[in-house]
C-alpha cells in the first residue's frame, strides 16, 4: 500500500482562549506564524500530496500562509491546496475537510490530521506514524505515555484514585486513518449527536483501536504563552544544532 497522504488542518479556532484577537495560529514564532511551522515538516515531504485546510470563514490571514509555504515545496512534486470552512468543533472541521477530499481520493487512501497549533513536530516523528500505520495497523497517532504519577479527582477537587499510568497515554497530533474509515467514523458520531475531541476518540467509539505511536515531550500544543515561549525555545535549539552540524 502507498505511504502517500493527503493532511488535514483544523484552523477555525479564533483564539479566544489564547488571549489575543489574532488565533493563536497566526501568532508570531521565530519569524514566522505558528500555523507555518505546524505544516513545513508535511510540506517538505514528498509523500504528502495535499493539504487541506478548513477556515474560518472571516479569515483574512490564510492566503499569505499559502503561499509562503508553497514556495518550499519542489516544483518536481508540487503540493495541492483545498481551502474549506471549519465548523463550530474540531470534528465538524475534519468532517468538512474530509468531504472536500471526497472527488481527489479513494477509501483506502491515507488522511493525516494535525493541529495547526503544533508546531515542533520532527520529520522522524512522522517518520515513525507512517511506518506505524502503514505495517498493518488500522490507524494511529503519535502519543506520550505518562510518566508520572495520575491521579483522577473527585468532585470536590481533591484525589480520589490513583491511575496506572502504564495505561495512560496524552494524545499528539498527527493522527493517520484511512480516509473511508475516518469518514465513516466521524459521520457516525455527527449522527449521533456525539463530539470526539480528537478523531482517535470517533475511531474507538466505531470499536477500533489505533496504534499508539511513541511522540516526544517537545510536540507541544500552543494554548497559552508560557507554551508559544517553549516552542520557541525547542525550534530555536533545533535551528543551532543544524547549523553546528
Amino acid at each position: 500500500m502507498s505511504t502517500a497522504y493527503w493532511l488535514i488542518v483544523p484552523a477555525a479556532g479564533r483564539g479566544r482562549r489564547f488571549g489575543t484577537s489574532l488565533p493563536k495560529q497566526y501568532t508570531t514564532l521565530n519569524g514566522r506564524a505558528v500555523i507555518e511551522w505546524s505544516l513545513a515538516p508535511f510540506v517538505a515531504d514528498p509523500r504528502c500530496a495535499g493539504v487541506v485546510v478548513a477556515l474560518s470563514d472571516t479569515d483574512e490571514h490564510w492566503p499569505v500562509i499559502e503561499s509562503r509555504l508553497g514556495a518550499l515545496r519542489d516544483a518536481v512534486s508540487p503540493l495541492v491546496w483545498v481551502r474549506t470552512i471549519g465548523g463550530a468543533e474540531r470534528a465538524d472541521s475534519v468532517r468538512h475537510a474530509l468531504n472536500a477530499l471526497a472527488e481527489r481520493i479513494s477509501g483506502d487512501d491515507w488522511v493525516m490530521v494535525h493541529d495547526a497549533a503544533r508546531p515542533c513536530v520532527s520529520p522522524a516523528e512522522i517518520e515513525a506514524l507512517v511506518a506505524g500505520c502503514t505495517a498493518g495497523a488500522t490507524g494511529g497517532l503519535l502519543a506520550l505515555a505518562a510518566n508520572e504519577t495520575l491521579k483522577r479527582a473527585d468532585g470536590g477537587g481533591r484525589a480520589g484514585e490513583t491511575l496506572p499510568r502504564e495505561q495512560v497515554w496524552r494524545a499528539q497530533t498527527p493522527q493517520m486513518f484511512q480516509y473511508a474509515v475516518l469518514s465513516a467514523a466521524l459521520a457516525a458520531a455527527h449522527a449521533a449527536g456525539r463530539i470526539p475531541t480528537d478523531e482517535s476518540q470517533a475511531m474507538e467509539w466505531q470499536g477500533h483501536r489505533p496504534l499508539l505511536v511513541a511522540g516526544c515531550a517537545t510536540n507541544l500544543k500552543i494554548t497559552d504563552s508560557a507554551d508559544l515561549e517553549l516552542a520557541a525555545a525547542i525550534l530555536a535549539a533545533r535551528q543551532l544544532s543544524r547549523s553546528e552540524a
